[in-house]
């Protein structure tokens, strides 16, 4: 069964990050610069929250504060939701899917920020396997195995 570690093997384990006393302006423009969804927010290290496009709709936008006011550590989503290195696939997408989030930050057993899986991270992972399953079926069935 392939784990987080796997996909962060293959993707890399790059994170973007912004700090809690940064403005909600600084974190769209790294989020649009990178065309990325959210960014970790690390405070000396450690993860405090996560800033989505959802949280600049819903804390900023709706609520009609200046971004360029509104501080990150204000706005974020402070419950994280992490799944383990180790952690199956499986499990993350029941994380995924039960929580409603769109990003799973992989910490190891310290805490530490090894990487972040997305849902989109998970579906093309899920689609290269079946395309690879599908094509050692066709495979066997005209006899190349």
């Amino acid at each position: 069964m392939p784990t987080a570690r796997e996909v962060l093997k293959n993707k890399g384990s790059h994170v973007f990050s912004i700090g809690p006393q940064a403005t909600a302006h600084e974190a769209a423009l790294l989020m649009n610069e990178h065309k990325i969804g959210c960014l970790v927010v690390l405070d000396g290290g450690c993860i405090v929250g996560i800033f989505t496009e959802r949280d600049m709709l819903r804390r900023v936008v709706a609520r009609r504060l200046d971004p360029a006011d509104a501080l990150v550590g204000d706005v974020m989503t402070r419950e994280v939701v992490c799944c383990q290195p180790d952690a199956t696939l499986d499990d993350a997408r029941s994380v995924i899917m039960h929580r409603r989030i769109r990003h799973l930050p992989v910490v190891d057993d310290r805490g530490r920020l090894n990487g972040l899986i997305s849902i989109g991270d998970l579906n093309a992972w899920q689609i290269t396997g079946q395309e690879i399953e599908i094509q050692y079926l066709h495979e066997y069935i005209h006899g190349r195995v």
